[in-house]
């Protein structure tokens, strides 16, 4: 769940600098990107068998994590606007790497699998629940 909204903080971070053409380094904004990894038990097979010798999964914790945020070095926007303040000697200004489109679809994709997680957690949850529950 923390990787899908680190995900969803990047594309925000993107998106809100969309027109950022001087940022403290004095060059535009560049895209962020997240990079994921896997870690864990690998296989549905061996947490399966690893239940199967008792030994559950105690200290086994499986999914996806950040690995880092990286900056995408895909060439600038080039737009001719002379009377700009970042324009260079031939009237072009450099503006971010930035696709809206793919930021948000990154956006809801990350808002999709974080629900997704929600869910699947809520469902734990209440199956632990009724199991308590059959006990009574």
């Amino acid at each position: 769940m923390s990787a899908q909204r680190v995900r969803m903080d990047i594309a925000a971070e993107n998106i809100a600098n969309v027109d950022t053409t001087r940022t403290e380094a004095g060059s535009a904004y560049k895209r962020k990107d997240v990079v994921l990894e896997s870690f864990g038990e690998r296989s549905f097979q061996q947490a399966l068998r690893n239940a199967q010798n008792g030994k559950g999964f105690r200290g086994q914790h499986a999914g996806v994590r950040v690995q880092g945020v990286i900056t995408d070095d895909r060439e600038m926007k080039r737009v001719y606007n002379p009377n700009h303040p970042d324009a260079d000697a031939q009237g072009y200004v450099n503006y971010p790497n930035v696709d809206i489109l793919k930021e948000t679809v990154d956006s809801m994709s990350a808002t999709r699998s974080y629900e997704a997680n929600v869910t699947a957690l809520n469902a734990m949850k209440t199956m632990a629940q009724r199991a308590l529950d059959i006990g009574k």
